[in-house]
């Protein structure tokens, strides 16, 4: 089941399905997921101060971005 989520992830960010590679990579892996995230905050009308937010408190900014008032407005990333 996590490939399926990181699957969904990047179809809600717009970026290909290669990019699953990345993540598999020691090292790679962390720049791809802060760019993931970045991608996430924008899909959502968030700047990048959210973003920050989400990869530092993620506990905390992951929860307002479910159940805030954000909306998806489309992938961030044109694939």
């Amino acid at each position: 089941m996590p490939i399926y989520n990181i699957i969904v992830l990047l179809e809600v960010v717009g970026r290909p399905l290669w990019w699953i590679v990345l993540l598999l990579i020691p090292c790679v892996n962390i720049v791809a997921c802060i760019m993931l995230t970045l991608d996430l905050a924008k899909s959502f009308g968030k700047e990048i101060g959210f973003a920050i937010g989400m990869i530092l408190l993620p506990i905390i900014f992951y929860p307002m971005l479910a159940f805030g008032s954000a909306t998806y407005r489309g992938p961030a990333v044109r694939a």
